[in-house]
């Protein structure tokens, strides 16, 4: 009796590759969600979280940056407290801060995709500053414009008060988030210099 064994990838080794990348860095934006710092203009804090989706399309391209986000969706939705403060559960999906949160992969993969050009992740991001600049104001517009919607609807502001206090306090603190996201990812090609 001969037992013959053969080998078969069910799943890429990219693919299980990009997969392992998208949920750590969706942990990455789960733990961002404990730094807060207070906004003297707002009552609400300041999170990294913006942070988190930021890199994930720096550093993971645009589908897999957006499936990075879904990720950090899902795994909060289900009951870790990976949102704001820690909390959790379907209920932060469709609370005051959903159109934030909901925004979040669409941020991720237009960061991804104004920063490498398009689809392609096979590709290491070779983009100048401007470019850069240009992702992650594009990635800030799409969260305050799905986040101010959000407070509209769901928390019954008008236009002024929900741009005021959703989007415009946050600018400064954003900015900062943004920089540090550009030097995570050039940090690489100072080392290699």
């Amino acid at each position: 009796m001969s037992t013959e064994t053969r080998e078969v990838d069910l799943v890429g080794d990219e693919v299980v590759g990009n997969v392992a990348r998208a949920a750590l860095v969706a942990a990455l934006t789960g733990a961002f969600a404990y730094v807060t710092f207070p906004n003297p203009v707002s009552p609400t804090s300041v999170t990294l979280q913006v942070l988190g989706v930021f890199l994930a399309g720096l550093l993971l391209g645009p589908v897999w940056g957006g499936v990075s986000m879904v990720l950090y969706l899902a795994a909060g939705a289900v009951g870790a407290p990976v949102f704001l403060g820690g909390s959790a559960g379907f209920g932060s999906l469709v609370g005051t801060t959903a159109g934030y949160l909901w925004s979040y992969p669409l941020a991720a993969f237009a960061v991804g995709f104004v920063a490498y050009g398009g689809l392609d992740t096979g590709a290491d991001l070779d983009a100048g500053l401007p470019r850069l600049v240009g992702a992650l104001t594009l990635g800030t517009v799409v969260i305050y414009a799905l986040g101010v919607a959000g407070l509209m609807v769901v928390g019954g502001l008008g236009l002024e008060a929900a741009v005021v206090g959703g989007a415009l306090t946050f600018i400064p603190a954003e900015a900062l988030k943004a920089a540090v996201a550009v030097g995570v990812v050039r940090s690489g090609d100072i080392a290699a210099a």
